[in-house]
C-alpha cells in the first residue's frame, strides 16, 4: 500500500484580513501545529508593529518560529528555508497535515519551493546601501535597481527597501543582476503544498488595516519604537509600523503625520500582497469567514 502524501496546508493573504485566526481554526481542526513564514514576527522584540498571535491565541495551537530570534541578529529566508525544512521533517512524523501561515512572499516561496543560491555581500555593501536609502530614500534606490536589472524590477515587491537592497548588493558583489539567479525549476520536495488565500473587499480590509493602526497605537506601538531606536538599521526595522516612526523621532513627520503613512503604507503592502500571492503558485481563494468551505476544498485536495 502506497504510504500517503503529507500535506503542507499554507495560509497567506494580505496584513489584517485574518490570517491567523484561520491558520489556528484548521490546526485545531486537523489536530496539527501551526509555522509562522512571517518575516518580522521571528523577532521578540517586535511584538505590537508586527500584529503577532496573543497569548492565547499561541495557547489555541502550537506556532513555531514566534519569538524564535533577537532583532540583533539577521534571519533571512535562506535560513528560514534550512530551519523550517528540519523542523516539518519531525512535524510530519506525527500530523499528516501541517499548517503554514504568513504574507511574507518569499519566506513562504523558501520553504514551498526553495530559493536561488546568491551570493553573500560583506557588512559593509550592506551598510552603503542602507545609508543611501536613510540619505536619498527608497526612490532613489529604485531607480537604481531598474537601471541594472529592469526584470527583477518588474518583479519584485519594490515598495519593500529589503529586497531593493538586497538585489543591489547581489549586483555589487557579482556583477550579475538578481534576475540571473532566479530558478527556472523549484525544489521538489517531500510533501504536497496546498495554497489558500484569504481576501476581501478592498474598502473592508482598508478599514481593517486602519482600525488595527489605530489600536497598535492604544497597545503602545511609539513606546515599543523608541525601544528599538539601536536596531533602525536591522532589515527588518525597516518596514512598515516601524520607518515611518523613525521618522517622527528623527522631527522628520509629526506624530499625527506617521500615523496616517503608517495606514497609507500598510494599504499598499497590502495591495502588493494581494497581488504577489495572485501570481504565485495555485492559490485558492476564500473569504476569511469562509471556515467550513476552506475545509471542505482541502478534505477533497487529499483524498
Amino acid at each position: 500500500m502506497l504510504k500517503k502524501e503529507k500535506l503542507l496546508l499554507v495560509v497567506v493573504g494580505p496584513t489584517a484580513v485574518g490570517k491567523t485566526a484561520m491558520a489556528i481554526a484548521l490546526a485545531k481542526h486537523y489536530k496539527t501545529e501551526i509555522i509562522s513564514a512571517d518575516s518580522r514576527q521571528f523577532y521578540k522584540e517586535m511584538n505590537i508593529g508586527t500584529a503577532k498571535p496573543s497569548e492565547q491565541e499561541l495557547a489555541e495551537a502550537k506556532h513555531h518560529f514566534i519569538d524564535s530570534h533577537s532583532i540583533a541578529e539577521v534571519y533571512s529566508a535562506g535560513d528560514f528555508e534550512r530551519d523550517a525544512l528540519v523542523l516539518l521533517d519531525k512535524l510530519f512524523s506525527s500530523n499528516e497535515i501541517v499548517v503554514m501561515v504568513g504574507g511574507s512572499g518569499l519566506f513562504v516561496r523558501a520553504l514551498c519551493e526553495g530559493l536561488d543560491d546568491l551570493p553573500k555581500a560583506p557588512a559593509a555593501i550592506r551598510e552603503h546601501y542602507n545609508k543611501l536609502y536613510e540619505q536619498k530614500g527608497l526612490l532613489f534606490l529604485q531607480e537604481k535597481l531598474k537601471e541594472i536589472d529592469p526584470v527583477y524590477y518588474t518583479q519584485t515587491d519594490i515598495g519593500n527597501p529589503q529586497r531593493i537592497i538586497r538585489a543591489l548588493e547581489v549586483f555589487e558583489v557579482s556583477g550579475m543582476p538578481m534576475s540571473s539567479f532566479q530558478k527556472s525549476n523549484v525544489d521538489k520536495r517531500p510533501f504536497k503544498v496546498l495554497t489558500i488565500g484569504l481576501n476581501m473587499d478592498r474598502a473592508q480590509l482598508y478599514d481593517r488595516i486602519n482600525k488595527r493602526v489605530d489600536h497598535m497605537m492604544e497597545q503602545g506601538l511609539l513606546e515599543e519604537v523608541k525601544r528599538l531606536v539601536q536596531y533602525r538599521k536591522q532589515p527588518a526595522l525597516l518596514t512598515v509600523g516601524y520607518a515611518e516612526f523613525f521618522d517622527y523621532l528623527d522631527g522628520v513627520l509629526s506624530l499625527e503625520e506617521a500615523i496616517d503613512k503608517v495606514k497609507q503604507n500598510s494599504r499598499k503592502y497590502a495591495k502588493r500582497q494581494i497581488t504577489w500571492f495572485k501570481k504565485y503558485g495555485n492559490t485558492i481563494w476564500f473569504e476569511p469567514q469562509n471556515i467550513n468551505d476552506i475545509i471542505g476544498f482541502v478534505d477533497r485536495s487529499v483524498k
